[in-house]
């Protein structure tokens, strides 16, 4: 019988992209992939209807990531690159790392052909006491759980 293991407890996350950016973000959400259903429909030899259903096109979600907004400009200027058009040479391999409450990595996805399709700045009061976050939203082509 396995061993039961304990879930793991994240504490902040990291994305790692060669050559664009580093950073730590806080939340991370929509890391997956899903296929879309497909009926196939036919008779039995009973004259029957049998469905059975098989998977369909692959899809990898759109990933978004939310952190603290800093004086660093590397996402923006990474999403500029979209934003001229210049998306092949903005596409670019990484990683998102899951860190516990000690610092110490426990899970990492490595992302194929990643892009910022979305960045969206701060929303707030200037009155308020809250820090400011910004949303990262990545485009890619696959990814793989690898830790």
């Amino acid at each position: 019988m396995a061993e039961a293991k304990d879930g793991l407890i994240s504490s902040f996350f990291s994305l790692e992209i060669t050559g664009k950016l580093v950073g730590a973000f806080r939340e991370v959400t929509n890391l997956g992939s899903e296929n879309a259903i497909v009926e196939d429909k036919s008779r039995g030899p009973d004259g029957k209807y049998i469905i059975k259903k098989i998977p369909g096109t692959l899809k990898w979600n759109d990933i978004t990531l939310k952190q603290g907004m800093t004086d660093n400009m590397d996402m923006w200027k990474w999403r500029k690159m979209v934003e001229e058009g210049k998306v092949q040479d903005a596409r670019a391999n990484g990683s998102i790392v899951m860190y516990d409450t000690s610092g110490s990595p426990i899970a990492r996805w490595n992302l194929t052909n990643c892009w910022p399709s979305k960045l969206s700045g701060p929303a707030g009061k200037a009155d308020g006491n809250e820090v400011a976050v910004q949303e990262l939203v990545l485009t890619h082509e696959g990814y793989e759980r690898v830790q």
